[in-house]
């Protein structure tokens, strides 16, 4: 390992995004705090070696072991992202998203951290795009109540930067699948599909299933986080392919990975999601020399295996 170890925070240490991060900053030989309320991770997907504290976000005690525990950089993972209970319970989504990066950027400020990186949205930040795929300059029209959480976070971040010198690069996020992905709740399509084929049951597209989304496998999200671990300064970077596509085509490579046959039922479209949506990687590829994303191809062949073996253990259990 060429870095000197590190003290690392990780919100959201437990759930899918954080856990896989979580391990590979334990394999660079960092020291890992993980904070996390169990509420949407899980305590299996916790690394070897990791310290654990169960807390959510909005608690000081969560605050004090950011504050008191001598971490270097705080990767903040944790928040509510279900777009669709964001627009149904604001103010649970404020709670956690505004409320709870506060606290920890506070604790951050108090403790000295040097760098936060920030698991911001470049789907719902931009809302109904102008241009496809989305630099980062394209203008902030957030559709949801969780996109206007996300802008607000990254707004409070370059007031951090700027008035106090704490480094900060915010990772705007596409939709993000692959293992450990929780099925549980309408956050991750990918995941849900998966385990409702496998069990034999029909999924429910909402809408006509021609909205499209720019999927993004996992360690492609993990490399970017790594990457720009130690960066100076304040930066915006978009974290997905670059392609389009449709919730329709999603599923038939989804039944295909998992040799079934069954087809999608159809339901009405859910209120706060836009109908088109892809980003553009190219500046987090050029600055942070980033290889180009894997592709659905590689991607999801490796997610069905894993949620196939998954199904069987919990089966066989």
């Amino acid at each position: 390992m060429s870095e000197t170890p590190k003290t690392i925070c990780i919100t959201g240490g437990a759930g899918f995004i954080g856990s896989h991060l979580a391990e590979a900053l334990l394999d660079r030989g960092h020291r890992v705090l993980i904070i996390d309320d169990l509420s949407t991770g899980s305590a299996d997907n916790l690394p070897p070696g990791a310290e654990f504290h169960r807390l959510d976000v909005v608690s000081p005690e969560a605050a004090e072991v950011i504050a008191g525990s001598g971490v270097d950089v705080l990767f903040h993972q944790a928040a509510q992202m279900n777009v669709r209970r964001s627009v149904s319970d604001v103010l649970h989504d404020g709670r956690v998203n505004v409320l709870g990066g506060l606290n920890v950027f506070e604790a951050a400020r108090r403790g000295g951290v040097q760098q936060i990186l920030f698991a911001s949205t470049g789907g719902a930040i931009y809302g109904e795009q102008e241009h496809f795929p989305a630099r980062e300059e394209h203008p902030l029209r957030p559709l949801s109540p969780y996109g206007v959480t996300k802008q607000a976070s990254e707004s409070y971040l370059y007031f951090y930067h700027h008035t106090y010198g704490i480094d900060v690069t915010c990772l705007r996020y596409a939709n993000v699948y692959g293992p450990r992905q929780n099925p549980h709740g309408e956050a991750g399509v990918v995941a849900i599909f998966l385990q409702l084929l496998l069990a034999g049951e029909r999924p429910t597209i909402n809408g006509s299933g021609e909205q499209t989304r720019d999927y993004v496998y996992v360690d492609d999200i993990v490399e970017a986080n790594l990457a720009a671990l130690g960066r100076p300064g304040f930066h915006l970077y978009n974290v997905g392919t670059g392609v389009e596509t449709s919730v329709l085509e999603l599923y038939r490579r989804l039944a295909a990975a998992v040799e079934s046959d069954l087809e999608p039922r159809f339901g009405p479209a859910k209120a706060g999601e836009q109908m088109r949506s892809s980003v553009d990687p190219s500046r987090g590829r050029r600055d942070l020399s980033l290889p180009p994303a894997r592709s659905l191809d590689v991607g999801l062949p490796l997610t069905a295996r894993w949620f196939a073996a998954h199904a069987a253990t919990t089966v066989a259990s």
